[in-house]
């Protein structure tokens, strides 16, 4: 059990935030245990063989698949979004004594592997390395989901915001994960070692998480703020296929007369045109633009006299269903 004592003043700085680097190191512990990746098996498939192929040995042997993490791989981000190349920063300053005490709490009387120990003995040149190699398996593993996984924590942060606002601590941790539990002043979180963190006024740092989908973790040791990382709220929706729609369902929601317009718009058309080819007025057709284009659905240009439109990106996607869908 890890106990957070709050002061008045802790209850005032508790803040949010989101790290990349987090993320990429609670990553790789799940690939050193596939059976704690149930909730992201289709990013693992991809993922597993790139790091087969990259020198990622002293970032595993640092990264057991359960208990503690060395603190150093993961600062508590000092700004409510980090960016990855800032916290890989903060990983090649680590000072010697900060990586020396991280290790032997890691690995205690154990003898550390090699490449440990080696990075142990000449740190400068070995967090760079370790740090270059973290570059490489973010940029190759992560980054390109990296919009969609931020997506998603972001809109926790923003769910968990407005839990605070609207009722303070207690409404904020009622629903955050059944191992916590606010007691008064103090937070309870259910974990596999004891500690009693005073917060003395630095506040606590939330840190939604993807990867750390099972349950809470926290960082309590100095010099670091005390922090708590969680679970974040949708993390099974996170890899489900993007599914484009039939024209039938698209149908459905915007109109049989907009989906229509969508379909003719695969190159640019004037309103004359797609009055014609429709039956109706251009009057009419053009109400339906308006609208489509207030919600982004297309495009328009004018060229001389004529306004010119044609479906977005957007919309490519969403008629790109079953090859060129014909309402007929």
């Amino acid at each position: 059990m890890v106990t957070f004592e709050f002061t008045v003043q802790d209850l005032a700085r508790t803040r949010f935030a989101i790290s990349p680097m987090w993320e990429l190191v609670t990553s790789l512990r799940m690939l050193r245990d596939p059976q704690r990746a149930a909730m992201h098996i289709p990013w693992m498939r991809a993922a597993l063989p790139i790091a087969r192929r990259l020198e990622l040995d002293a970032a595993f042997a640092l990264t057991p698949s359960k208990g503690y993490i060395p603190d150093f791989l993961t600062p508590p981000p000092s700004s409510p979004v980090a960016s990855i190349a800032d916290e890989l920063d903060r990983v090649r300053e680590t000072p010697a004594a900060q990586l020396r005490a991280d290790v032997t709490t890691l690995f205690g009387r154990r003898t550390p592997p090699d490449v440990v120990t080696a990075l142990v003995t000449r740190p400068r040149p070995g967090l760079a390395r370790l740090a270059d190699c973290l570059t490489d398996y973010w940029q190759q593993t992560l980054e390109p989901h990296w919009p969609r996984i931020r997506a998603l924590l972001e809109a926790d942060l923003a769910y968990r915001a407005q839990r605070l606002t609207a009722g303070g601590q207690a409404l904020l941790f009622a629903d955050l994960h059944h191992a916590l539990r606010w007691e008064g002043q103090r937070l309870e979180v259910e974990q596999a070692y004891r500690a009693h963190v005073a917060l003395d006024g630095r506040g606590l740092l939330l840190v939604p998480s993807a990867f750390q989908w099972q349950t809470p973790a926290s960082i309590t040791n100095l010099p670091w703020q005390p922090t708590l990382l969680y679970p974040a709220r949708g993390i099974g929706l996170l890899w489900e296929p993007e599914r484009s729609p039939s024209a039938e369902a698209l149908a459905a929601v915007l109109g049989r007369t907009r989906t229509h317009l969508l379909e003719l718009l695969d190159a640019p058309r004037s309103t004359t045109e797609l009055a014609a080819r429709l039956g109706l007025s251009p009057g009419g057709v053009s109400q339906h633009l308006t609208a489509l284009r207030d919600a982004g659905f297309v495009s328009a240009r004018r060229q001389g006299r004529t306004v010119l439109y044609v479906r977005t990106a957007l919309s490519d996607r969403l008629v790109a269903a079953d090859g060129s869908p014909s309402m007929g």
